[in-house]
């Protein structure tokens, strides 16, 4: 593990030399399944073919099948839940079809903490 650290220590000087650019504003991201130009629906990853695109023969004699129920718009739906404790642990809730337990600490500067794996939110309740 040196040789990276040591690697990003011999580079940090040059960042003085490396152009400054403004960083992009953060899109907002459009919940819910839209569709292209050509009326083609775009995937949750933004899969969309042009017309004369040789990707398309898949979809020739079938229509194209989109899941709807794209999974950062149903954890949106999920309320903030409130805890007492000041650190609480995420496993998912579903025993094997959950997620390796992870610890949030809710004793930050933030308003609520993110589970990494699932998103759901949690913000502790003070007296």
């Amino acid at each position: 593990m040196a040789a990276p650290g040591a690697t990003f220590r011999r580079l940090l000087p040059l960042s003085r030399w490396l152009p400054s650019r403004p960083l992009p504003a953060a899109a907002a991201r459009a919940y819910g399944v839209r569709a292209s130009g050509t009326g083609e629906l775009v995937t949750h990853t933004g899969q969309v073919y042009e017309e004369k695109d040789y990707r398309r023969v898949r979809f020739v004699g079938r229509q194209k099948e989109v899941n709807k129920n794209f999974a950062i718009d149903l954890i949106a739906e999920q309320p903030v839940s409130e805890v007492e404790k000041r650190v609480i642990s995420c496993d998912g809730g579903g025993g094997a079809l959950g997620h390796p337990k992870v610890y949030i600490n809710l004793d930050k500067d933030t308003k609520t903490g993110t589970c990494g794996y699932c998103g759901l939110q949690f913000k502790q309740k003070h007296h």
